[in-house]
């Protein structure tokens, strides 16, 4: 296994706050470039020195999860509006779905493209959208959700009563798909092929933190960031009564418990195993919420700051 502690961590300031999930163009006219949503709805292109910084696009709404699809467009979860295809090119932004069975999502979160053009897909709450993210991370409400949306736009959900569902991946082979479950410390997975196929295991738990996005990198492992650590409080507000869970997330702001400033990203193999255990200082950057792998650099998005980072495994 590989860890790290060090200060070589690059910081690239984007001009908008909260850079919250990053991807890597991996050919095409932008190879090598980072995209990456902030919290006012902009799509910024990250040159690979990040020198150069673009607004290409814009959603909206609150664009979080973002891949590459096969044809060089963005797909967006824009906890807002839903599942969005950007064209960076032209700056055309698209709906593809916003609804679930008819209704409409409340908090779209992360998502992964297979091979053949299936999406999965995260609804991290039915109950609250992304300004009381904090509600339903402590009260613990489990209406988070898994959706595969096939080809002919078909939507359907795969898994529910997840602690907060968010960031996505799929195994390098696709026999599963997993989905972190934040509130839970763990990384929920579905088989999809084999003697296995439609059962639920987990790729991980008792986590160290509180797992965000994840994202299969170029390396073939599920690198899953943890935006805080383990909370001691915030275990104990989890498990107290409904009351008192409710009544906690309704005192003011700066008397809630605060995410401590962290760096950290692990990446675990197919069968679970823990490859690499980065531990950075958080003085210059915080709350790591998206992670990329790609050709021994690790990219990183913040829900918080107006910067994306860089890390030379």
């Amino acid at each position: 296994m590989t860890t790290a502690s060090s200060t070589d961590l690059i910081v690239h300031p984007v001009p908008a706050q909260g850079a919250e999930d990053v991807v890597v163009a991996t050919s095409g006219p932008d190879e090598g470039c980072v995209f990456t949503g902030t919290e006012d709805g902009s799509i910024f292109r990250v040159s690979p020195d990040g020198a150069k910084v673009d607004r290409v696009a814009h959603t909206g709404g609150r664009p979080l999860g973002i891949e590459l699809d096969g044809d060089g467009r963005l797909l967006v979860c824009d906890a807002k509006r839903g599942v969005l295809r950007v064209d960076p090119a032209s700056g055309a932004v698209e709906t593809v779905t916003d609804r679930v069975g008819g209704q409409p999502m409340v908090f779209c979160n992360n998502a992964a493209i297979a091979g053949d053009g299936t999406v999965w897909f995260s609804d991290s709450s039915t109950k609250y959208g992304i300004e009381r993210w904090k509600d339903d991370f402590i009260q613990v409400t489990r209406t988070g959700r898994l959706m595969r949306m096939a080809t002919d736009g078909t939507v359907e959900v795969v898994l529910d009563n997840l602690a907060f569902a968010n960031g996505v991946a799929l195994s390098a082979a696709e026999d599963f798909v997993c989905v972190a479950e934040t509130g839970a410390r763990t990384v929920v997975r579905r088989w999809l092929t084999g003697d296995r196929a439609g059962m639920r295991d987990l790729l991980c738990q008792n986590l160290p933190g509180y797992p965000d996005n994840i994202a299969r990198g170029s390396d073939g492992l599920i690198w899953v960031t943890l935006a805080s650590p383990r909370d001691p409080v915030v275990e104990r507000l989890q498990g107290a009564p409904l009351r008192v869970r409710k009544l906690v997330t309704r005192i003011p702001q700066r008397l809630q418990p605060k995410p401590a400033r962290t760096v950290r990203v692990q990446a675990y193999d197919d069968a679970g195993r823990l490859v690499h255990d980065l531990d950075l200082p958080g003085e210059r950057y915080h709350m790591v919420t998206g992670v990329r792998e790609h050709d021994g650099r690790v990219w990183m998005g913040s829900l918080h700051e107006p910067a994306i980072a860089v890390h030379d495994l």
